[in-house]
């Protein structure tokens, strides 16, 4: 985490930016990597992530979302509602070689709120090794 209000991962994969776009903007790719959800890639789309409740820390266990923005293949940025959180993720896809350079900017936490805080370290964890290693895995199961 770079601030307390933002999480930050970028990482190299190596498949290009056509091919990393579809694994963020397929329903069912998305949930293959991070999580059950109706999303649909149209801007002001309105879909909710599936997980784990957490009721200790005020989670039901659904992530309310929005798509904010949408400029295929270069750019994705959705609301995230879950719990105390309102927040949001972005993600930047960069050409880089026989590759995409992939940025993720979840952002949007308060800096005065523990639980969110909290909330943070345990995302910024899990967005830099679980997901990311679950959305190489997806990549590298799609046909060229």
């Amino acid at each position: 985490m770079t601030e307390p209000t933002t999480v930050e991962v970028d990482g190299f994969l190596p498949h290009p930016p056509t091919k990393v776009w579809r694994a963020l903007t397929d329903s069912d790719l998305l949930a293959r990597w991070l999580m059950p959800n109706d999303f649909a890639p149209v801007p002001g789309h309105r879909f909710t992530f599936r997980a784990a409740p957490r009721p200790d820390q005020g989670f039901d266990g659904v992530i309310r979302c929005e798509v904010l923005e949408l400029d295929p293949p270069r750019r994705l940025r959705w609301s995230w509602r879950g719990g105390t959180l309102d927040t949001e993720v972005a993600w930047t896809l960069v050409p880089e070689g026989h590759g995409t350079r992939l940025f993720l900017v979840h952002s949007g936490f308060d800096p005065d709120d523990p639980l969110q805080q909290r909330t943070a370290t345990l995302l910024g964890g899990g967005w830099r090794s679980h997901v990311w290693r679950r959305l190489s895995a997806t990549l590298e199961s799609l046909p060229p």
